[in-house]
């Protein structure tokens, strides 16, 4: 089949954008539109420069899915936004966010049940065999995804790079299919996920090197050279299962559109900044009508 499916975290770009950009994008009424311009800025220029045949936005909704079920400290250092007044809170401007990618005819949905990662990468892992599949996020979960048919865009603007197996072995030491694994022993502070003690990203790759993979090290411990490190793996055990469980993205979750709804016709070059423009102007106008209606 061939093209490109553009796989877009919308919440990772939602919170780069409303603390990445200036915060001095007011309409004469006072509503704050800072992340909504960048957002649609940012969605200009990576369709220029990705230029997809297929397209998916991807946004969280409130709950953690079962992950919070499995350990309540997940995500639990993230702040309340819920008791943020409007103009500090990202989420304000998520419905005329929406708007805008809806006049942008850009497919999107807000997932329910489970975590956008968990349906970006069901969409790499169906589709990759036909598409080249393209990761747009700052969030290296992903990173686990990897491989020469799917690669992670590092947002930054024209300065904006690729992430690919490559760039995985030489950051970590790991291959990219032993990157969930990697992490499950060293843990991920943005996330509240506590690693191994005294396992840090060296000695977590070299186990790694050694040993193939996380299933292999636990039934090999008494096989670790250093008696500390053994140790603790040891004790480890439980804790190492439960956090394959938080950190793997298997895959397995349900995709809310087909591959033929993701299709994209892409606006050609030269009118993508006039029109992406016009489609700020309705979203800022959305975000006024809506303020006026409020009781």
């Amino acid at each position: 089949m061939g093209g490109r499916l553009l796989l877009i975290d919308g919440h990772n770009l939602l919170f780069r954008m409303f603390y990445g950009m200036p915060d001095n994008f007011y309409t004469a009424d006072g509503v704050k539109y800072n992340a909504l311009y960048g957002f649609v800025c940012a969605m200009e220029k990576v369709m220029r420069m990705v230029q997809p045949t297929h397209v998916f936005v991807s946004f969280d909704s409130p709950d953690c899915g079962d992950r919070r079920e499995l350990d309540e400290a997940y995500k639990a250092n993230r702040p309340d936004y819920s008791e943020m007044a409007p103009e500090e809170c990202p989420f304000t401007q998520l419905p005329a966010i929406y708007a805008a990618l809806g006049r942008m005819n850009i497919p999107y949905a807000e997932i329910h049940g489970c975590e956008a990662d968990d349906v970006i990468a069901s969409y790499a892992v169906k589709y990759a065999g036909e598409y080249d599949v393209v990761i747009m996020s700052t969030d290296r979960d992903y990173w686990q995804l990897v491989s020469e048919k799917v690669s992670i865009l590092n947002y930054h603007g024209y300065d904006s790079t690729l992430v690919t197996p490559h760039t995985v072995r030489q950051k970590y030491g790991v291959e990219p299919a032993q990157f969930a694994d990697w992490k499950c022993l060293v843990g991920d502070k943005s996330d509240n996920i506590v690693g191994v003690p005294g396992v840090g990203p060296k000695n977590a790759a070299a186990l790694l090197e050694k040993f193939g993979s996380l299933d292999c090290l636990m039934e090999h411990t008494d096989e670790i050279p250093r008696p500390a490190i053994r140790r603790a793996v040891e004790e480890a055990k439980e804790r190492l299962l439960l956090n394959r469980k938080l950190i793997l993205l298997d895959g397995n979750a349900s995709l809310p559109l087909s591959a033929e709804e993701l299709r994209y016709d892409f606006t050609r070059p030269g009118d993508t900044v006039r029109f992406c423009m016009d489609c700020l102007a309705d979203a800022v106008q959305n975000m006024l009508l809506s303020v006026k209606e409020e009781p």
